[in-house]
């Protein structure tokens, strides 16, 4: 028995904006969507269009205050072939939130404060 990655879940409060930060921060693309006709949620998926992992955004339409993220201790990584200009880009979208100079990594936060591990291509 083999298990693999698929994919991990963050929900949202405001699909829209998560899709242009996703799209504008990281380059990743919708890959496909879930929407029931009775329009209670909204799951997009979002790929890189390199490895097969994904990331799954889900809205839910009666969702009406922020999610609790408790300590945030969990969060995405990706990595870069371009840390500076990705550091640069992020630096001026104003969602870096954490940075770990001696470990040469730093943290980027979503809009709805999902933390996002940017880490150098090794």
């Amino acid at each position: 028995m083999k298990f693999q990655f698929a994919h991990n879940n963050f929900n949202v409060c405001d699909l829209d904006r998560s899709l242009a930060f996703y799209r504008e921060a990281l380059g990743l693309e919708e890959v496909r969507r879930i929407t029931p006709e009775d329009g209670s949620f909204i799951i997009v998926f979002l790929g890189d269009g390199v490895t097969s992992h994904q990331l799954e955004l889900t809205w839910l339409r009666d969702w009406d205050r922020p999610y609790a993220l408790g300590d945030n201790e969990f969060h995405l990584a990706l990595q870069v072939d371009d840390m500076e200009k990705a550091h640069q880009k992020h630096q001026e979208m104003g969602c870096i939130c954490f940075e770990n100079e001696k470990m040469g990594i730093y943290f980027i936060h979503d809009p709805d404060n999902y933390w996002i591990e940017i880490i150098p291509a090794r």
